[in-house]
């Protein structure tokens, strides 16, 4: 009974970290950065993905999170960077960090030269982790584990921060992924160049810009009002991570 127990509590504790940006996040940046693909960058990549989307491609590194084999990738879906700090200041994660996984990859996938397994894998990683940087709480204070710790109602049910940013805000919109993307502001091809020409570095510095909003949650009791303060951060979160994507996939695939 004791161990039964253990195992449902370690259970619930991964379950609370299992989904950044929820399903329906990861598929809208996939979605909003296959329309900003060049033609060959397409080409190449439906080829290597053998028909799969982006929008489905992004969510892999979620799913595999149940399988043993893949343990090793656990801490590339988040750093800590506290207050006051920079990242290149902070004790690094021996096992990695979104920040050195994200550059990491790209360097492996410009580099080319892998097998088709690795590549696929890599690309995959590539794709969640520059949607869960664009995730304000991915980029933790080390206080709370981006915010898991953070009890909250959200619509008068047992909730988290982490989870109201994940995927709480989001579901209530009760939009499909393409319905949300189809939605999102689309910006002018300067501001499209702007957004692609910044780093992974500008983008944790962006998410820690944003925390001190999201952590402004009165007394915990969140719904509407919350969804109406930040929705549109949401959006354009997800707006800029698709598009960032896409910057990042032309520069590997479109030449």
């Amino acid at each position: 009974m004791v161990k039964f127990s253990i195992s449902i509590l370690v259970l619930l504790i991964s379950y609370s970290t299992a989904y950044p940006w929820g399903a329906t996040g990861h598929r809208v940046v996939g979605e909003v950065a296959s329309q900003y693909l060049t033609a060959k960058a397409k080409k190449k990549l439906t080829a290597l993905l053998a028909g799969e989307s982006l929008a489905m491609a992004g969510t892999w590194m979620d799913e595999v999170r149940s399988n043993r084999k893949y343990d090793y990738m656990a801490d590339w879906h988040w750093v800590t960077v506290p207050e006051g700090t920079r990242y290149a200041d902070t004790e690094k994660n021996p096992n990695g960090d979104i920040i050195e996984a994200i550059d990491r990859m790209v360097k492996k996938l410009k580099a080319g030269k892998l097998d088709r397994t690795d590549e696929v894998e890599s690309l995959k990683v590539l794709i969640h982790l520059i949607g869960d940087i664009h995730q304000p709480l991915h980029v933790g204070t080390g206080d709370d584990r981006g915010g898991n710790d953070t009890r909250v109602k959200w619509m008068g049910r047992s909730s988290n921060l982490h989870r109201v940013w994940d995927s709480d805000i989001i579901d209530e919109t009760k939009l499909s992924y393409t319905e949300m993307a189809a939605a999102l502001d689309r910006p002018p091809k300067t501001e499209v160049n702007k957004l692609q020409s910044s780093g992974v570095l500008d983008w944790a510095r962006e998410s820690m810009a944003l925390r001190k909003r999201v952590y402004d949650i009165g007394d915990g009791q969140l719904g509407y009002d919350y969804t109406y303060q930040h929705l549109q951060t949401v959006e354009r979160r997800l707006m800029e991570a698709g598009i960032r994507l896409a910057g990042i996939l032309n520069s590997i695939y479109g030449k």
